[in-house]
Protein backbone atom coordinates (compact mmCIF):
# COMPACT_ATOMS: atom_id res chain seq x y z
CA UNK A 1 0.00 0.00 0.00
CA UNK A 2 1.75 3.82 -1.17
CA UNK A 3 2.00 6.03 1.68
CA UNK A 4 0.45 9.01 1.06
CA UNK A 5 3.38 11.94 0.55
CA UNK A 6 1.34 13.89 3.04
CA UNK A 7 1.65 11.40 5.66
CA UNK A 8 5.49 10.63 4.66
CA UNK A 9 6.06 13.94 5.52
CA UNK A 10 4.60 13.94 9.19
CA UNK A 11 6.49 10.61 10.01
CA UNK A 12 9.55 12.64 9.39
CA UNK A 13 8.30 15.69 11.31
CA UNK A 14 7.53 13.34 14.17
CA UNK A 15 10.38 11.54 13.71
CA UNK A 16 12.90 14.49 13.79
CA UNK A 17 10.99 16.00 16.58
CA UNK A 18 11.13 12.53 19.02
CA UNK A 19 14.37 12.83 18.40
CA UNK A 20 14.88 16.29 19.45
CA UNK A 21 12.66 15.96 22.59
CA UNK A 22 14.75 12.56 23.74
CA UNK A 23 18.24 14.60 23.33
CA UNK A 24 16.73 17.50 25.05
CA UNK A 25 15.15 14.52 27.90
CA UNK A 26 18.11 12.69 27.89
CA UNK A 27 21.02 14.51 27.29
CA UNK A 28 20.63 18.19 28.37
CA UNK A 29 18.68 17.59 31.18
CA UNK A 30 16.21 19.95 29.85
CA UNK A 31 12.63 18.70 28.57
CA UNK A 32 10.69 20.45 26.23
CA UNK A 33 7.39 19.08 26.85
CA UNK A 34 5.16 17.20 29.71
CA UNK A 35 5.16 13.53 29.10
CA UNK A 36 1.87 13.10 28.07
CA UNK A 37 2.62 15.15 25.13
CA UNK A 38 5.68 13.06 24.65
CA UNK A 39 3.73 9.97 24.78
CA UNK A 40 1.23 11.16 22.53
CA UNK A 41 3.65 12.16 19.61
CA UNK A 42 5.18 8.40 20.32
CA UNK A 43 1.52 7.12 19.95
CA UNK A 44 0.84 9.00 16.74
CA UNK A 45 4.04 7.48 15.21
CA UNK A 46 3.39 3.94 16.38
CA UNK A 47 0.06 3.45 15.30
CA UNK A 48 0.75 5.08 11.54
CA UNK A 49 3.74 2.44 11.70
CA UNK A 50 1.10 -0.10 12.41
CA UNK A 51 -1.40 0.74 9.58
CA UNK A 52 2.12 0.97 7.04
CA UNK A 53 4.61 -1.53 8.26
CA UNK A 54 6.82 -0.82 5.01
CA UNK A 55 7.94 3.06 6.19
CA UNK A 56 9.16 1.51 9.62
CA UNK A 57 13.22 1.86 10.28
CA UNK A 58 15.56 0.93 12.50
CA UNK A 59 16.33 4.35 13.08
CA UNK A 60 12.81 5.06 13.62
CA UNK A 61 11.90 6.42 17.62
CA UNK A 62 10.19 3.29 18.13
CA UNK A 63 12.63 0.92 17.06
CA UNK A 64 15.46 2.25 19.32
CA UNK A 65 15.84 3.14 23.02
CA UNK A 66 16.53 7.36 23.79
CA UNK A 67 19.60 9.09 23.48
CA UNK A 68 22.90 9.09 25.63
CA UNK A 69 22.23 9.65 29.51
CA UNK A 70 23.93 12.52 31.18
CA UNK A 71 28.06 11.57 32.64
CA UNK A 72 26.94 12.86 35.91
CA UNK A 73 24.33 9.69 36.20
CA UNK A 74 26.38 6.65 37.79
CA UNK A 75 25.45 3.34 36.75
CA UNK A 76 24.04 0.83 38.88
CA UNK A 77 22.88 -2.70 39.10
CA UNK A 78 19.46 -3.61 39.92
CA UNK A 79 18.83 -6.83 41.58
CA UNK A 80 15.33 -7.17 39.39
CA UNK A 81 15.48 -5.83 35.57
CA UNK A 82 13.83 -2.32 35.24
CA UNK A 83 12.05 -2.70 32.18
CA UNK A 84 9.86 0.52 30.66
CA UNK A 85 8.09 -0.75 28.12
CA UNK A 86 4.67 0.29 29.02
CA UNK A 87 3.02 3.82 29.02
CA UNK A 88 2.49 5.24 32.49
CA UNK A 89 -0.40 6.71 30.65
CA UNK A 90 -2.30 3.66 29.35
CA UNK A 91 -5.29 2.30 31.79
CA UNK A 92 -4.56 -1.70 29.65
CA UNK A 93 -1.78 -3.54 31.23
CA UNK A 94 0.42 -4.99 28.53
Amino acid sequence: MAVPKQLQERIQKLRAQIDDLRYRYHVLNDPEVTDAMYDGLMDELRKIEAEYPEIVTPDSPTQRVAGKPLEKFEKVVHSVPQWSFNDAFEKKRH
